[in-house]
């Protein structure tokens, strides 16, 4: 599965249009990850706990919308963008959504 976040795919060319296509996933703080970002505030820098929480957010939501346009029998999702929003104090939602199609490498490429 090709996915990028751009109109086309250097080297392809998009023959079909499948629709739409999202994955999401909402992730709740951890107690223990509050406590040692709260620790890291007071000093300063990378607050690894959450880093790794979002990286396995995007990850999830990546994963989900690519199934979604295997199963529209795509090959590729292009115009891919991502999306954050709170659901409840403590929690929030990771979005990522895009267009699926089928590319094809083109002639001579």
């Amino acid at each position: 599965m090709i996915v990028v976040s751009t109109e086309i795919i250097p080297g392809f060319d998009t023959v079909e249009v499948k629709g739409m296509v999202q994955g999401n996933t909402v992730r709740s703080k951890h107690m223990g990850r509050d406590i040692a970002a709260g620790l890291k505030n007071l000093v300063g820098g990378e607050l690894k706990g959450y880093t790794e929480l979002l990286t396995d957010a995007r990850r999830q939501a990546l994963e989900r919308m690519m199934l979604q346009a295997e199963q529209l029998g795509a090959n590729a999702i292009v115009n891919v963008r991502y999306s954050t929003s709170a659901v409840t104090p403590g929690a929030a939602e990771l979005y990522a959504y895009g267009t699926a199609v089928v590319a094809n490498p083109m002639m001579g490429a």
